[in-house]
């Protein structure tokens, strides 16, 4: 039994998958609870899937190096973010529609040209991560990511919650308040980066809203909202490695499915806020 718990961490690449979700996880885990207190989720998800489409044309414009992976991911999700903005500015519709447009025909567009560059091994890759793969450079890179993006929402903590809260009131406190939507915006799209390599495009807004979402579900506390989001993206990530190398499993999908089971236990089980408790409460009432 002990020996079954201790061999994955006897491998050089299951030790940096594990620091990795550790890094991860965690990082995604305190940015989740802004986008849970922004109500933004489904524009987060939107800017996940616009990362595909800015890979595949800095790979045709650049070649496949770790740099234009990453430069081209930022500047699409950068790219179809404020256009869709322009575009809801410009005409009678809503932002979010402008964004669903735009995303979803980009995506199409990256896909086509992904396989037409021969690049479907990585394409698979991209899509739902592979954290196995992760090299020192990359952990490496992680880990300064998470430091930058940890530090920088940590030191604007009290000015981002006044903006969210109520902007209004922040603006007339001498806040900069669009200022601040931009720096929240653009954490947001290099966090999701960085989360390519574990989860993928296309499971990356599991990671980034559901550790928060359960916390939400749980307290009324807002620091327990950052910092036990951050504890439970760490720690499921990591224990998502352990169980997917264990059962065989691709680790990125396992992730997001832990943290999905945890959502599940604590939407049903939850003391305050739980379906059993909410469901007692009208009972009780009628």
């Amino acid at each position: 039994m002990i020996d079954w718990l201790i061999e994955p961490f006897q491998h050089p690449f299951n030790q940096r998958a594990m620091l990795a979700a550790l890094l991860i996880g965690f990082t995604n885990g305190y940015a989740s609870a802004f986008v849970v207190l922004k109500k933004s989720a489904l524009k987060v998800g939107s800017l996940s899937h616009a990362l595909l489409p800015g890979i595949a044309v800095a790979i045709l414009l650049a070649g496949l190096h770790d740099w234009s992976v990453f430069l081209g991911a930022l500047f699409a999700a950068l790219l179809i973010g404020l256009g869709s903005l322009a575009v809801s500015r410009g005409s009678r519709l809503d932002q979010d529609s402008s964004l669903a447009i735009l995303y979803t025909a980009a995506f199409s567009g990256g896909i086509i040209l992904l396989r037409r560059l021969g690049v479907t091994q990585q394409m698979d890759e991209w899509l739902f991560g592979n954290i196995m793969g992760l090299r020192d450079a990359d952990l490496w890179t992680n880990f300064w990511i998470s430091f930058g993006a940890l530090g920088l929402l940590t030191a604007m903590h009290r000015p981002l919650l006044m903006t969210l809260f109520d902007s209004e009131v922040a603006t007339t406190l001498g806040v900069p308040v669009r200022a601040l939507n931009y720096l929240l915006f653009a954490v947001l799209i290099v966090v999701l980066i960085s989360s390519l390599q574990a989860v993928g495009c296309m499971l990356a807004l599991g990671l980034l809203v559901t550790p928060a979402a359960t916390v939400y579900l749980l307290t009324d506390s807002t620091n327990a909202l950052f910092w036990g989001g951050s504890l439970l993206g760490g720690v499921a990530s990591a224990t998502a490695v352990l169980i997917g190398w264990h059962l065989n499993l691709e680790q990125g999908p396992v992730i997001v499915l832990v943290l999905g089971a945890v959502f599940l236990l604590s939407f049903i089980f939850s003391p305050k806020y739980g379906l059993l408790r909410t469901t007692a409460a009208k009972r009780q009432t009628h």
